[in-house]
């Protein structure tokens, strides 16, 4: 019995044997980049998804939401609710509408009246929101989890590369965030209404002078800005789980988006989204250590070695902090952020 290997031509004509094993290993490496890399781009995707709204609201008014992430946890219990009574596809658009309505109630009986006082008010006044609106969810829903699944006809795998299968709602996901984006951008820059919001915020007198009632134009932009958080949590509640804790697990990573990306820049919003969603995803698939690597070449390493518990980390366990660190070093290398044009 011959084994088998395949021969690669080289540019000298010698003919290199490449095993099946080689190939094998090769065909690991691919299958697991890709996967791992759209896997990171959906998560990503959907980080923009909730800071985005929340970038909208910071470039316009000046106001950091703290309460942003409360109102995505909302949207997912508003599609929970409706998708029991109506099905998916109203609560698709059915929550995010209500959550926008819901955020421009906020904004002209509460945010408005404090507006004046300067930001650390708003900070208080949205920091205080938020711990009302997870009491009032878990008053309403209950404290644990809620039964939301993913629709049916989006349950299953768009197409399989090798033996990993890539679901269809990561897809629709990415569509969904695309789409947005480019409502956002067409309606900022193509639509009058986008034109009165940009210039209300450089030029608030003179667009008043023109007839534009500013504090409805900055309240269509908070409500706005809530309904794109409202939409991440329509498709991101099945995706993931539908509790009261929800808003907690997302909400300190949106600021570390929002920061990374640059104070006010959807754009920069956008890139470190997706940053930070693959960094994320590889980090966690990764299962190597310092030991590791240095055993591999040839280090013997002990309980007894000085630095051992740090040795031992594995990268899996260590990317949760990653995205933190990844904001520290911006704060010290560049405190404007990837794409931000101020520092404050």
């Amino acid at each position: 019995m011959h084994s088998t290997a395949i021969c690669i031509g080289t540019a000298t004509g010698l003919r290199k044997p490449y095993s099946g094993k080689n190939i094998k290993l090769r065909v690991r490496i691919v299958e697991f980049t890709l996967i791992t890399m759209l896997n990171g781009l959906s998560y990503g995707l959907l980080l923009f998804m909730l800071s985005s709204g929340l970038t909208l609201i910071l470039s316009m008014m000046g106001v950091l939401n703290f309460a942003h992430a409360s109102f995505y946890m909302v949207g997912a219990y508003f599609a929970y609710t409706i998708s029991n009574q109506l099905g998916f596809w109203p609560a698709l658009f059915i929550a995010p509408l209500l959550v926008g309505i819901l955020g421009a109630v906020v904004e002209r009986y509460g945010l408005r009246r404090v507006h004046k006082y300067g930001h650390i008010p708003e900070l208080l006044f949205t920091f205080g929101l938020s711990y009302i609106i997870v009491e009032l969810v878990q008053l309403i829903w209950g404290r644990a989890a809620v039964p939301y699944p993913i629709p049916p006809e989006l349950d299953g795998p768009l197409f399989t590369l090798y033996t990993t299968t890539f679901p269809i709602y990561r897809g629709f996901i990415m569509l969904i965030a695309l789409l947005m984006l480019l409502f956002m951008y067409l309606m900022l820059t193509r639509t009058r209404i986008g034109l009165v919001i940009q210039a209300a915020l450089t030029h608030p007198d003179a667009v008043e002078a023109l007839g534009h009632n500013v504090p409805r134009v900055f309240m269509l932009v908070f409500g706005g800005g809530c309904a794109l958080a409202g939409l991440a949590g329509v498709v991101g509640g099945n995706a993931f789980v539908t509790e009261p804790n929800m808003a907690h697990a997302v909400g300190s990573i949106i600021f570390v988006v929002v920061v990374v990306g640059g104070m006010g820049s959807v754009a920069g919003a956008l890139l470190a989204s997706l940053l930070i969603g693959i960094l994320q995803t590889f980090a966690v698939a990764l299962d190597y250590s310092i030991m590791s690597v240095l055993s591999a070449f040839g280090a013997h390493i002990s309980a007894q070695t000085f630095g051992y518990p740090v040795l031992r980390l594995t990268i899996a366990q260590v990317a949760p902090i990653l995205p933190y660190l990844f904001l520290v070093l911006i704060l010290i290398f560049r405190p404007k952020g990837l794409m931000g044009t101020r520092e404050g």
